[in-house]
C-alpha cells in the first residue's frame, strides 16, 4: 500500500497532482495521468490539503467520497506512489500563491512536474489560478500541466454530481460517475438488541463522521467483514429508528441474510446496491418485523440478479 504522509515525509523530487480528487473520478484521474505518464524525474505524487479550506476558513463542514487512507488504494493502480496531505490553517491560507509554491511545492516537495485542472486556485485569497501557477513554476525550471475539465452530455464532471445521486439513492448512477462501485466501513458497536429481540439482529456501524453517506433508507447492499474476503449478501437501514424510538439519531445497521456471527468489535465494509425503500414508521414491533422480512427478501433477490 502506498503511504500516506505529509510534505516533510514525503519521498522528493516529485511529480504532483494537486487537488482535492474528491471521488477520484474520470477528471481527477486525467490530471493524475499527466504526472503517471511523464513523472519528469520526480516521484508521482498527489497532494491535497486536509481538513477542506472551508471547514477552517467558513466553519462549512466537508463530507468526503472518499477519506484519505480510502484513497490509497485507489491510487496506487493509478500508478500514484505517494499522497501527501498538506496540513490546512489559517497561517497556511495567508501565504501569497508565489509563496505557496516556492515554499510547500518547490522548496518542501521539490516538484519537477506540477498538474492541476483548468479550475485550481490558490494563495492568499485564492488570488492564484493556472497562469499564475505556470508562471512562477516555469521561472523555476518546473513543467507544468493544466488539464480541462472533463464533460459529458450533462455538463462537467463533478464530486457535486456523484452527491446528489447518493443522496437520492441512485447508487448506479453514483458509480457510473465514479467509475467503480461506491463503498464506505465502519466498526461494530454493540446496540440496544432491538433487532436481535425482532428476530434480525444487525450490526450497528460506527462510521467515521466525515464520510458522505448515501440518503435516508433501506438498501440491498454487499458487506465483507474485517474489509475482505468473501462478499455477503445484507440489507441495511440508514436513519434514524421511527418506529422504536422516533428520537434517535441516525444509524447505520447491517442484518447479513441468512447468517448469524458475532460481529461487536469488527469492521465491516458497505457496498449498497440498490435502494430499496425510504424510512417509514409502521404500527408497531410486529408490522416493522414483517416489513424487516420483505426487505430481506427484496434484497436477496436484487443481489441475486446482480451476481447473476
Amino acid at each position: 500500500m502506498i503511504p500516506l504522509c505529509s510534505p516533510q515525509q514525503a519521498r522528493t523530487p516529485t511529480a504532483l497532482a494537486l487537488g482535492s480528487f474528491d471521488g477520484l473520478h474520470a477528471g481527477h484521474r486525467r490530471v493524475i495521468d499527466a504526472i503517471t505518464t511523464d513523472p519528469a524525474g520526480g516521484h508521482p505524487t498527489v497532494v491535497s490539503f486536509w481538513p477542506h479550506p472551508r471547514e477552517v476558513l467558513h466553519g462549512e463542514p466537508r463530507l468526503r467520497l472518499d477519506l484519505p487512507d480510502e484513497k490509497l488504494h485507489l491510487l496506487e493502480p493509478l500508478g500514484i506512489e505517494q499522497l501527501v496531505l498538506v496540513p490546512f490553517t489559517k497561517q497556511l491560507a495567508q501565504l501569497s500563491a508565489a509563496d505557496f509554491v516556492d515554499q510547500v511545492l518547490l522548496a518542501t516537495l521539490q516538484a519537477r512536474h506540477i498538474a492541476v485542472g483548468a479550475n485550481f486556485r490558490f494563495g492568499r485569497g485564492r488570488e492564484g489560478d493556472t497562469n499564475t501557477l505556470a508562471r512562477l513554476a516555469s521561472a523555476a525550471g518546473v513543467k507544468v500541466s493544466v488539464v480541462p475539465i472533463l464533460e459529458d452530455e450533462e455538463g462537467r464532471m463533478s464530486s457535486s454530481r456523484i452527491r446528489a445521486a447518493l443522496s437520492a439513492g441512485d447508487l448506479h448512477r453514483a458509480a457510473t460517475l465514479l467509475g467503480r462501485a461506491y463503498r464506505f466501513q465502519g466498526e461494530v458497536v454493540r446496540g440496544r438488541g432491538l433487532g436481535r429481540g425482532l428476530g434480525w439482529p444487525t450490526a450497528n456501524l460506527q462510521v467515521d463522521g466525515r464520510k458522505f453517506l448515501p440518503g435516508l433508507g433501506v438498501y440491498a447492499a454487499w458487506a465483507w467483514v474485517d474489509g475482505h474476503g468473501t462478499r455477503l449478501p445484507a440489507v441495511m437501514n440508514l436513519g434514524p429508528q421511527p418506529t422504536v424510538d422516533p428520537g434517535s439519531p441516525s444509524a447505520v445497521e447491517v442484518h447479513l441474510l441468512d447468517l448469524e456471527m458475532e460481529l461487536v468489535g469488527r469492521w465491516i465494509r458497505v457496498e449498497p446496491v440498490q435502494r430499496l425503500r425510504g424510512q417509514e414508521r409502521f404500527s408497531g414491533l410486529k408490522e416493522l418485523s414483517a416489513q424487516i422480512g420483505r426487505d430481506a427478501d427484496a434484497a436477496r433477490e436484487t443481489l441475486n440478479t446482480q451476481e447473476g
